[in-house]
């Protein structure tokens, strides 16, 4: 496993709590990346206890957003795991600062490797959380993971349409598309002849005028030091590789959502300009203990951090009667 170097001092973007134990650990997935994750224990800790890993958002790190859920879900009496996915914070893999959509499903199933062998953990009660552009892969990691027994997204988003399509009310024509290709692909020639990626650069230092709204919450969230800023999260520092498009629009997510046998459920915010790809992926699924929670006035990045909004009994008590 590669060496990596953690850090030991409390960085989170949230308050440690007092019911929680906390540490950091690593772990391997099948394609030989070494996964940093902070693990979450509670301090009244029960034999044969349900485990969660956590993902997200896209461009996040584990101190921010997938944190505050694993801690929030240990208070709640569970195991709870957020990781950096491959290629981002403080995990391995190189080039830094970029996202395939088998490797972060398969970060998933390697997390659930890790957490099912935890000697505290029963191994048939093991869920996940997929937050914002992780919970794509979330479900994506469900359909073809049986180990998960149960899933849910918050404020997710399907980065392989987004990508390829466009916003539904921003369409990429079929030209478009098209222009879009050229213009990735001889980014891959720059690259090539560079010897390192270039990256698309984080959110500007500066609040952006005339910006669509739910970009003014992206900034105010990422940038702001109360809340999201660490300069070691994608959307904070370079941003991702330019050719960082390429494999999401070439490879769709929840394909196979269809066939996803374990409960779900979809968290998404009623304002939020993200909230079709819930409600898409919700006509997907098949099963019959599928449910889609909207949260009134409830906007894209109200999940990541506004603990008024994100309903943490609620997904507590989803794991508690879907795990059994």
């Amino acid at each position: 496993m590669t060496d990596l170097k953690l850090t030991r001092i409390w960085d989170k973007k949230f308050p440690k709590s007092d019911k929680v134990d906390h540490c950091k650990v690593t772990f391997q997935n099948r394609f030989g990346i070494s996964l940093a994750a902070d693990l979450y224990m509670p301090k009244e800790l029960e034999n044969n206890a349900t485990a969660l890993a956590v993902a997200g958002p896209f461009g996040a790190v584990k101190e921010q957003v997938s944190g505050r859920y694993a801690q929030a879900m240990a208070e709640r009496g569970f195991i709870a795991m957020a990781f950096d996915p491959s290629f981002t914070g403080e995990t391995g893999g190189e080039p830094r600062n970029t996202a395939l959509p088998d490797i972060n499903t398969e970060d998933f199933s390697a997390a659930v490797d890790y957490l099912a062998s935890l000697p505290e953990v029963n191994a048939e009660r093991i869920g996940i959380i997929g937050i914002c552009g992780w919970g794509g892969m979330a479900l994506n990691a469900a359909a073809i993971d049986t180990r998960i027994k149960a899933t849910v997204t918050s404020t997710m988003y399907n980065m392989s349409e987004q990508m390829h399509d466009g916003y539904k009310f921003a369409p990429v024509s079929s030209t478009g598309l098209f222009q879009a290709k050229e213009t990735l692909n001889a980014q891959r020639n720059i690259d090539f002849r560079n010897g390192k990626p270039e990256y698309i650069g984080g959110f500007p230092k500066e609040r952006p005028t005339g910006a669509p709204q739910f970009m003014l919450d992206y900034w105010d969230f990422y940038m702001s030091p109360e809340r999201g800023y660490i300069d070691r999260a994608p959307a904070c520092s370079t941003g991702w590789t330019k050719t960082t498009p390429l494999s999401f629009i070439n490879t769709p997510l929840n394909t196979f959502a269809g066939e996803i046998e374990s409960p779900v459920l979809l968290i998404h915010g009623e304002k939020a300009h993200s909230r079709y790809f819930s409600e898409e992926a919700f006509a997907r699924l098949n099963g019959s203990n599928k449910h889609l929670l909207v949260i009134p006035g409830a906007n894209h990045t109200d999940l990541y951090d506004n603990l008024e909004v994100i309903p943490f009994d609620l997904i507590a008590d989803f794991f508690k009667d879907s795990i059994a």
